[in-house]
This record gives C-alpha cells, sequence and structure tokens, in this order.
C-alpha cells in the first residue's frame, strides 16, 4: 500500500490571498504565504502527485499557437502535453503554476469587453484565488475521483470565505467553468490549463446542481467520474458550509 505524504504544503505566491481562507480547516494565510495541512484541508487526499508544465512555456509556445483544419485547439494542448508535461509531488509547485494559469484566465482586461457589468475586478481576485486551490483536486485516468477539498465545491467555498449569498457564489462559479461564455474564451481555457496537465471538466448541469469540478487528464473516463461525484458530494458540501460565519443578533 502507497504511503501519501501529508507534510504540510507552503507556498509564496504573487499575490496576497484574503485571510478569510483561514475559515476552512487546514488553510493559513499570512500574506503572500500559503499554507495547507492536507490531513485537515482535504476531504480525500489520495494522490500526492500531478501533472504540469512551465507556465512560461506554455505562455511562450502555446497561448498563440492556432488550430487548423487538421489540427483542433484541443489536439494543440494534448501535444504540448504530452512533450512537456511532468509529474510532480510538489504541491507548492502545483499551486505556484495554477496561480499563473489563472491570473492570465481571469485578468481585468477582460472586463470592459464581456457584457457581464455585476463581474467585478475584485470577483476576478475570488475567481483567481479560488481555482488556484483547486488545482490540488485529481481525478485519475480511470475517472476516480483521488483528491477532493473544500474548493471543489466553488460556490460553496467562496460563500464561507467571501461571505458571498447563493446568487453571488452561482454566478462566480458559472464563470468559472464557463470559459466566460464564449468560444474565444474557452479556447484561451483549454490552452492555459495544459500547465496543469489536462482539461477544465465539470460534473454541474447549471448553477443549483454544483458538481464541482477539476482539472483533468485527457482520456479520463467521463462515466466513473460522474459517478464518483454523485457518491460523495452532498455530505461534503454540508461540511463546507458548516464553516460560515453568521452575522450576530
Amino acid at each position: 500500500m502507497t504511503t501519501i505524504d501529508t507534510t504540510a504544503i507552503t507556498v509564496e505566491l504573487p499575490e496576497a490571498f484574503d485571510p478569510r481562507w483561514s475559515r476552512l480547516p487546514g488553510i493559513r494565510v499570512d500574506g503572500r504565504r500559503l499554507s495547507i495541512d492536507p490531513v485537515q484541508y482535504f476531504f480525500r487526499f489520495e494522490s500526492n502527485s500531478w501533472l504540469v508544465a512551465d507556465w512560461e512555456l506554455v505562455r511562450t509556445q502555446l497561448l498563440e499557437a492556432d488550430e487548423t483544419t487538421e489540427s483542433a485547439v484541443e489536439q494543440l494542448a494534448l501535444g504540448f502535453i504530452k512533450t512537456h508535461a511532468e509529474s510532480t509531488t510538489d504541491a507548492a509547485r502545483v499551486l505556484a503554476t495554477a496561480y499563473e494559469v489563472y491570473a492570465y484566465l481571469f485578468r481585468e482586461e477582460h472586463l470592459a469587453g464581456l457584457g457581464l457589468a455585476q463581474i467585478t475586478a475584485d470577483h476576478l481576485r475570488m475567481l483567481r484565488e479560488a481555482a488556484t486551490l483547486m488545482a490540488l483536486n485529481k481525478v485519475e485516468l480511470d475517472g476516480h475521483i483521488s483528491n477532493v477539498s473544500p474548493c471543489w465545491f466553488f460556490p460553496a467555498a467562496t460563500s464561507v470565505v467571501f461571505d458571498l449569498d447563493d446568487e453571488t457564489g452561482g454566478m462566480l462559479d458559472e464563470v468559472y467553468h464557463g470559459g466566460w461564455f464564449n468560444e474565444h474564451r474557452r479556447i484561451e481555457a483549454i490552452k492555459a490549463h495544459a500547465a496543469l496537465g489536462g482539461r477544465l471538466v465539470h460534473g454541474c448541469q447549471s448553477v443549483p446542481d454544483q458538481s464541482g469540478g477539476v482539472v483533468a487528464p485527457y482520456g479520463a473516463s467521463m462515466a466513473a467520474f460522474r459517478d464518483g461525484l454523485a457518491q460523495f458530494k452532498a455530505g461534503w458540501i454540508d461540511r463546507v458550509y458548516a464553516h460560515r460565519v453568521t452575522a450576530a443578533a
């Protein structure tokens, strides 16, 4: 039986995270330094290896690559992953890579042309932070969901950390997995997620379902992934919401 390393994960990121992440068990925030105790933080932690590629390589070699009639963007991403991605047990590296991915995908220059007046620069910061933490979640090639954290359940986690109401938390969730609701942003997301070794997949039909998502390797069994979600999500969502801070009467 393989023993999983549960040593504390510590990373220094370019941006200070909201200190309210410490409301969730196992997370400590000290400015730009983020520390995670895997035993306290994860609901399920069966794997401490992840697939990552160097963000600078993604930025310089993949982001500007154009698909053709013979090579779709998904093929470009898969080819890049096969050539450049490597397995790592360094969770701090995963988080640092994820931060670069989501700093790119949720950058403020998008705000002016989105037609989503309700999305603010502060919302983009929330998305960057939550999505960075979600990168530690993991699904295997056979579709088994091996790592599940509170940040699997995006609206629940953001409601706890950022004091969001259900409507706003759901709106952020849709922006997270919806690729900004247009093809240009979806293509950006496919390319950028190559740095995390796969593609963003989610199990929900819409906001009320709240089945969350993960960056899954290409080729992972989506049928097994769907069945796994159905088995675990309800009880763990309730445990996330239990950490909500309620206003004093």
